[in-house]
């Protein structure tokens, strides 16, 4: 059996699986519930965690970052977006420097990190 040639990819046209595609960093809020080993406070009933996590999309940057917690023995239930850093530049938000260095960390080393875990108790967040 011979191929098509009009099936034919035309050259420059074809992925390159070598061409390594632009990664943005994108901020998610995970929302995860209670697991054995989870380390969450006692009396907690989940926790609300604001990530970094890179990818050449969202829908990336979720998938890597639940794949992350669920390793880490956490138990994610919901996942929101709020975009990249221009995105969230572009809305009028300001990144501070903290935040930005820690945006440049994730970007640099292809990660999910963790900014901070706010822990709910009876489905509200602690003081």
């Amino acid at each position: 059996m011979t191929a098509d040639p009009a099936r034919r990819i035309p050259p420059g046209m074809a992925k390159d699986p070598k061409t390594p595609r632009k990664h943005d960093v994108f901020t998610l809020v995970v929302e995860v519930g209670r697991k054995a080993g989870d380390g969450l406070p006692d009396g907690a009933t989940g926790a609300a965690l604001l990530c970094y996590a890179t990818g050449v999309d969202e829908a990336e940057a979720v998938r890597e970052t639940v794949a992350v917690l669920k390793q880490a023995d956490l138990a994610p239930l919901d996942v929101s977006g709020y975009g990249t850093r221009a995105d969230r530049e572009a809305a009028g938000e300001e990144i501070g420097p903290e935040d930005a260095a820690l945006m440049d960390r994730a970007s640099a080393e292809n990660a999910v990190i963790v900014v901070q875990m706010t822990p709910f108790f009876d489905g509200k967040e602690a003081d």
